[in-house]
């Protein structure tokens, strides 16, 4: 939607001071990510500690991280990009996962030979936390209101309802 000013002339579209449905959609999905996150953190490095000392506290900390740079960068993404056009969403999101994977990549190939961390104990704290992001992500989707059409309006322009002529 475009509005008018007084010569007549558009001024260009119209942006509600309202966050979009979808952006709090997105704000949802990453509050719950962050809070399994911390909880993962937690009940992670408890365990870890208690099957195998600090190497379990450091395969947690290293699966929440990698778990935070795996599923956040695609809900943050999302969220930046919720007012965008399918095209540069698209394109964002596309760029977020190649530079992901290239990050996760590299720290795995960097801790590979390292002795200072539990691998169990940091697979399981990777396999918990992206599944349980992507169960959270799905259940935000869901339990979102997301209309297909929103109304931008600006309450500086009249319209056709409010008595003015």
């Amino acid at each position: 939607m475009t509005s008018a000013d007084s010569s007549g002339r558009t001024a260009g579209p119209v942006h509600d001071a309202r966050p979009s449905a979808a952006a709090e959609v997105f704000r949802t999905a990453l509050r719950s990510m962050l809070r399994l996150l911390v909880l993962l953190l937690v009940v992670g490095g408890a365990a870890g500690w208690f099957t195998s000392g600090l190497p379990g506290v450091w395969g947690a900390l290293i699966g929440v991280g990698i778990t935070l740079v795996f599923s956040g960068t695609t809900v943050v993404a999302m969220l930046r990009t919720a007012e965008a056009t399918a095209t540069t969403t698209a394109a964002v999101v596309m760029g977020s996962w190649l530079a992901k994977m290239i990050v996760v990549i590299v720290v795995l190939a960097v801790i590979r030979d390292q002795t200072f961390y539990d691998r169990a104990v940091l697979a399981a704290v990777l396999a918990v936390g992206v599944v349980g992001s992507a169960l959270l992500d799905y259940r935000a989707v869901l339990r979102g209101r997301v209309p297909y059409v929103e109304s931008q309006t600006d309450p500086k322009v009249p319209g056709p309802d409010d008595g003015r002529a």
